[in-house]
């Protein structure tokens, strides 16, 4: 037959799970807050080196093969539009 618990185990193990609780929120703020500060450097990163690329590829080929635009703005542009689209899917990635 299960004996009754006294009040005061009672008491002490539900003290002790708030506390676990209050201990798990307070790391979950402090890892939110790296997570937020590496989310930020991966989508700079993510949409700074497709646009980078772009343009250094750019600027070669209005080197190598002259037209009547501009090489280095158009492939800056298709850098830019690249780095975005891989930034939102991973934003998307990441908030699942």
């Amino acid at each position: 037959m299960v004996e009754p618990e006294n009040d005061a185990d009672f008491f002490g193990r539900m003290i002790s799970n708030k506390e676990k609780r209050k201990l798990n929120a307070l790391n979950e703020k402090k890892r939110a807050e790296w997570f937020g500060l590496g989310m930020f450097g991966m989508v700079g990163w993510s949409v700074t080196a497709p646009t980078f690329l772009g343009t250094m590829g750019g600027i070669w080929l209005d080197k190598n093969y002259p037209q009547s635009f501009s090489w280095t703005v158009t492939c800056l542009i298709l850098g830019l539009v690249a780095g975005c689209i891989i930034a939102w899917n991973w934003v998307i990635k990441e908030d699942k």
